[in-house]
């Protein structure tokens, strides 16, 4: 089993950036792809972006290209979020999740661990 702690979040204005982390215990973590996602009141918890278990491989959303940068470090068993150029839409508690397979993986199903989530919220 994996256990997930993301930190980072907070309140930031329109155009400003926060990194979040998501911090990994319990089983070898490399053996994990990971996943960030969102879920805004009153909707469906959203995908944000994935890294393969080597960090070789990303996908994003269209919603967050070119502005969101995800990253891992293995040897501190961390996944990170950069964010920037953040907008009120990006307002969101954010979670991480993991998974065992070997792809990056997009759906919220193929992911067998979450975290509790972190709140961030951009103010216009």
């Amino acid at each position: 089993q994996v256990q997930l702690v993301e930190s980072g979040g907070g309140l930031v204005q329109a155009g400003g950036a926060l990194r979040l982390s998501c911090a990994a215990s319990g089983r070898t973590f490399s053996n994990y792809a990971v996943g960030w996602f969102r879920q805004a009141p009153g909707n469906e918890r959203e995908f944000v972006a994935a890294i393969s278990r080597s960090g070789g491989t990303t996908d994003y959303a269209d919603s967050v290209k070119g502005r969101f940068t995800i990253s891992r470090d293995n040897a501190k068993s961390t996944v990170y979020l950069q964010m920037n150029n953040l907008k009120p839409e990006d307002t969101a508690v954010y979670y991480c999740a993991a998974t065992a397979g070997s792809r990056v993986e997009v759906t919220r199903r193929k992911y067998h661990y979450w975290g509790q989530g972190t709140q961030v919220t951009v103010s216009s």
